[in-house]
């Protein structure tokens, strides 16, 4: 009888350092569930604002050269949109280290596809470039989250000699449509005034910026 009283005890006892082993574990695992926090931006200075609006007028100016296939007003246009690029102040713009390398990488890709539309000799091609361009600023700017002006983000539903579809971004909620211009091949002359609105973006400053 007292042997199966010390079996009960030991058995016992046995369960209950095993229970507070589990339950330390697991307090462990997820105090360290909450330290994952998601990636975060924590400021951008007037200084970051400015030098990010600049790119987005130069931005601007390329397309308005596109609508009016002006060649020179587009060379033009996006020789200073590679130029403000590299004066983007990513070093205030403050966020985690993956949400600043993305922006960077997203600002160095868009120098090549410049570089690229550049040395295009046709007006197609320039503008299946810009189209690629306006793909990574648009990602630019929602990495950044930038809040100093509401762009809006615009598609073309014929763009191209195949009828494929382009995108491209406006200050205004106004159809303005750069894949159209005089040398445009798809027959349409209606086109200037074709697309829509398909997301517009202004992020909100945090507060105390």
């Amino acid at each position: 009888m007292k042997k199966a009283l010390l079996l009960v005890c030991v058995l016992a006892i046995a369960l209950g350092i095993t229970y507070l082993v589990l339950h330390k574990s697991n307090s462990g695992n997820n105090n360290s569930e909450e330290k994952d926090v998601p990636l975060a931006i924590s400021s951008k200075t007037s200084a970051f604002n400015r030098s990010f609006a600049i790119v987005l007028n130069n931005y601007y100016g390329l397309s308005d050269g596109f609508a009016a296939s002006d060649s020179s007003q587009i060379s033009a246009a996006a020789e200073k949109l590679h130029t403000s690029i590299d004066s983007i102040r990513f070093d205030q713009f403050k966020a985690d280290t993956a949400i600043v390398q993305t922006a960077v990488s997203l600002a160095q890709s868009m120098q090549g596809e410049i570089k690229g539309l550049l040395k295009e000799n046709t007006m197609e091609q320039k503008k299946r470039e810009f189209n690629m361009i306006t793909d990574e600023l648009y990602s630019l700017i929602r990495t950044v989250r930038y809040d100093g002006s509401t762009v809006y983000h615009m598609r073309c539903p014929n763009a191209f000699v195949d009828s494929s579809e382009a995108y491209w971004l406006s200050p205004a909620n106004k159809i303005q449509n750069p894949y159209s211009g005089k040398n445009h091949t798809s027959g349409n002359d209606n086109l200037q005034v074709q697309g829509e609105v398909i997301d517009s973006l202004h992020f909100t400053a945090p507060a105390g910026e």
